[in-house]
């Protein structure tokens, strides 16, 4: 693969797709999300697409294209690719066809991955090189992948996590499973409803989890006042929700996520096993930033646990960083195919 001055990385989330070109930064992180009208034509895209959902007339639709962080419409994904990418470089977007490094789920099957670089080439790219989310993760954590040691990394992102170990620049061991952030919003959604008996949102749902929710329970509580309409009723009504009530209603998922930790540190070999009690576990993804999920992971597996800085956006530094070392990491995205 021949170094090219214009490498776009590009981490496609279910929730958000960030934007980094190699030498610049990150340009753009915007919602995965598409507004269109009846007659096809796009209204909307990423924040003011999001900004929709929930409020559009009959006339238009909105879309989220990923589910389970794979794709389920190739060419809703395609549109708001090459839209972000204008968005995000814009007339020079029009002036060359980028080498793209994109990232994908660290267990999907041949077919998904064919499927997300044919949607990257028709939205623009030249070449495309898929890398594991926790391969990226780790990297943009600033781990030393590389090494001898083993590294146990948790992407816990919106609509799958992913939790592997990675050891001399390769995964030893991984796991994707469906439990994610989105899981998290809905259970809180169906505790509302059958607590309260008051219908809310999932845009609402994600504002209680990122402002009061824990994954333990607290001594100091937080609350915040949940707008919503009365089942009963069927009008406007405000309630008063505190962090303690949410625990339980959360837990299930969050169970989810330490038994598939176990079931990848029981296959683990023993020699890198006591490298990760050593060093720990490093958790990243938007759902790493849910309060005391670093204790929830040392309660049940007793191995310390950290969270790094700006966990939202390791997986696209870690992508950035291979575009800013691509001589370096050129074996491995091609080996990555």
């Amino acid at each position: 693969m021949p170094t090219f001055n214009k490498i776009l990385s590009i981490d496609l989330g279910t929730e958000y797709t960030t934007i980094y070109l190699q030498g610049k930064g990150v340009l753009l992180r915007e919602p995965t999300v598409l507004a269109v009208t009846n007659e096809n034509k796009i209204k909307a895209v990423g924040y003011k697409a999001k900004e929709m959902c929930g409020k559009t007339p009959d006339e238009i639709s909105v879309h989220y294209p990923m589910k389970d962080g794979v794709i389920t419409d190739n060419r809703v994904v395609e549109a708001i690719v090459h839209l972000l990418i204008s968005k995000a470089m814009g007339i020079k977007s029009f002036l060359f066809k980028p080498i793209v490094v994109v990232s994908r789920p660290t267990n999907i099957t041949s077919t998904q991955k064919r499927a997300l670089i044919e949607s990257i080439k028709r939205a623009g790219a030249k070449e495309v090189y898929p890398v594991p989310n926790t391969v990226a993760a780790a990297l943009g954590a600033g781990l030393a992948i590389d090494d001898l040691k083993g590294h146990m990394i948790a992407n816990l992102g919106a609509g799958i996590s992913d939790i592997a170990v990675i050891s001399l620049g390769g995964i030893v061991e991984a796991i994707s499973i469906q439990t994610s952030g989105d899981n998290i919003d809905y259970a809180i959604v169906k505790y509302i409803l059958d607590k309260h008996k008051l219908n809310i949102g999932k845009k609402t749902a994600e504002k209680i989890k990122k402002s009061i929710c824990s994954a333990i329970p607290v001594t100091k509580e937080l609350t915040i006042n949940v707008k919503g309409s009365k089942t009963t009723t069927g009008l406007p009504h405000t309630i008063k929700v505190s962090t303690n009530e949410l625990v339980e209603p959360i837990f299930p998922f969050l169970k989810n996520i330490i038994d598939a930790m176990v079931e990848v540190l029981q296959k683990t070999p023993p020699e890198l096993s006591s490298d990760i009690i050593d060093n720990g576990i490093v958790l990243t993804g938007g759902l790493s930033k849910l309060k005391n999920i670093d204790k929830f992971v040392k309660k049940y597996l007793r191995i310390p646990a950290s969270i790094t800085e700006d966990p939202e956006y390791s997986v696209i530094e870690g992508l950035g960083y291979l575009s800013e070392h691509i001589d370096r990491y050129k074996s491995m995205l091609l080996s990555k195919q």
